[in-house]
């Protein structure tokens, strides 16, 4: 530990953001860094604590060593910080700017609400990494002569797809869109993170030996027979897309769209390119001059605001059916584990009208096109209240309350029925063994990510990719080296 009495004489900082007014003009990261010296003082903030849980299983699903990290910060090793950052997670610039850490609450310092600045470090060491040119190439000293094909390139498959080549395996990674990264690429918009960091991860690991295929579709242009027949293993990671059916009343109404090809869209048009993709069919979703109506609370109708108000929405309500939480959540009877309590991200701060403990009835409309939202209140039961039906002008809606598995096209449609799923019915992948064991029904076929576990963090696809190249790793040479 760095700086024994840091908690006690320095507080908590993050990273400050442009002003709102400022930022909506534009679809690039709008966090403003701290300086070395600023980040320097928030790690010396650690307590390196006998039992640190910001770590543990409550804490962070890749395990980062977050005080370890911290010291090296504090003492200005920034090598030593991400050799050591690297160790437990493939792409800390990733989750260093979107996940929502857990690991602060689960701080200790979280008891007195000011837990250690964990994500901003985290990101700072990633950031000042790159500018220090300590993100190089690993490539293997030996070649295995295995080859392995990994299908999908969003966080669970680029995470396998570098353990495994640095094990010294032929990798290629087949890839449906017209770019890698998946859903990091063509979900999570250009405001929270910018694309050039996922190029640079694919170069480094092009420099390691991994190829990438674009464009090419398991189950549609390539089948998924001609993988295993080619490859010692086929590992896939195909993330759980399909969105949850909210069974809202549309009657045929135009101007209502599932949020993931109106984010899909944007990404694509940010990225300069055709703002269609086969995967995610949609006419051209503009929400310029537009009453907007987003349902759902969670983080994919957070960025369907924050892209609207970029757009140039006249006015963008968010309807949740969930009450409003409390400001704050009683530490005794959470710590350390993930609070209820109100959070307003920066695309709400924007300007966001957000309803709670509102049900969505029905769309309304005329001459076919949506001109409002239907709604009620609920009780605690989530049960509609007699009389207090309203609506909500809008010119265009999303649909933003989460995803049910896999597409049932494409890949599903091939292994699908050869395939055990789940007995919960959700149609994710299941595994016929332990956790860390990944392997499928079907002979030499692995899943990770999402489409295994359901929809969840960036973090957990990590980590579920580093272990599923772990076990194939295992699989096929007998031992293994790489990391849980």
């Amino acid at each position: 530990m760095g700086k024994v009495t840091g908690f006690l004489e320095i507080d908590r900082q993050t990273q400050k953001y442009q002003p709102a007014s400022d930022r909506i003009r534009h679809f690039r990261e709008f966090v403003l860094p701290m300086s070395d010296e600023e980040v320097g003082r928030q790690a010396a903030r650690c307590m390196d604590c006998g039992v640190p849980y910001c770590h543990g299983p409550t804490g962070c699903p890749v395990h980062n060593q977050i005080p370890d990290w911290n010291d090296l910060v504090y003492s200005d090793d920034w090598e030593g910080a991400i050799r050591n950052l690297h160790s437990t997670n493939n792409f800390p610039e990733f989750t260093g700017r979107i996940c929502p850490a857990p690991c602060e609450e689960a701080c200790t310092l979280n008891l007195e609400d000011t837990p250690v600045a964990i994500k901003t470090i985290e990101q700072a060491i990633a950031d000042k990494a790159y500018k220090l040119g300590f993100v190089r190439p690993q490539p293997a000293k030996t070649a295995t002569g295995r080859r392995v094909a990994v299908i999908g390139s969003g966080p669970a498959g680029l995470a396998a797809a570098q353990q495994l080549g640095r094990a010294g395996h032929e990798v290629h990674v087949f890839e449906r869109e017209t770019r890698p990264g998946g859903l990091l690429r063509y979900g999570i918009p250009d405001f929270k993170m910018e694309k050039h960091l996922i190029d640079r991860r694919v170069e480094q690991m092009q420099g390691e030996g991994v190829t990438f295929f674009c464009g090419v579709e398991i189950g549609k242009n390539k089948p998924l027979a001609e993988l295993t027949a080619q490859y010692d293993a086929v590992l896939y990671c195909g993330g759980a897309e399909r969105p949850r059916d909210a069974g809202i009343p549309t009657h045929g109404l135009s101007g209502i769209y599932d949020a993931m090809p109106y984010l899909v869209q944007q990404n694509r048009r940010v990225g300069g390119e055709n703002v269609q993709s086969t995967a995610w069919a949609a006419p051209e979703i503009w929400a310029g001059a537009k009453h907007v109506v987003v349902v759902g609370g969670g983080d994919t109708a957070s960025d369907c605001v924050g892209t609207a108000f970029r757009q140039g929405a006249v006015k963008v309500t968010q309807l949740d059916i969930r009450p409003q939480p409390p400001k704050t959540e009683n530490k005794l009877e959470v710590w350390p584990y993930w609070a209820t309590k109100m959070r307003t991200s920066s695309s709400q701060a924007e300007g966001a009208i957000r309803e709670f403990q509102v049900a969505t009835l029905e769309f309304v409309g005329e001459d076919g096109h949506l001109t409002g939202v239907k709604c009620c209140e609920v009780d605690e039961r989530r049960k509609p209240v007699p009389g207090t039906e309203f609506v909500i002008k809008a010119d265009l809606a999303f649909i933003a309350i989460g995803f049910a598995g896999p597409f049932d096209s494409g890949f599903m449609a091939e292994a699908g029925q050869a395939l055990e799923t789940r007995a919960d019915n959700r149609g994710n992948v299941s595994i016929k063994a332990s956790d860390r064991d990944y392997r499928t029904s079907i002979d030499k076929l692995y899943v990770a990510g999402d489409v295994r576990r359901g929809q969840s963090l960036v973090v957990w696809a990590i980590r579920e990719g580093r272990q599923a190249a772990r076990a194939i790793d295992l699989e096929l040479m007998g031992a293994t080296t790489l990391p849980l």
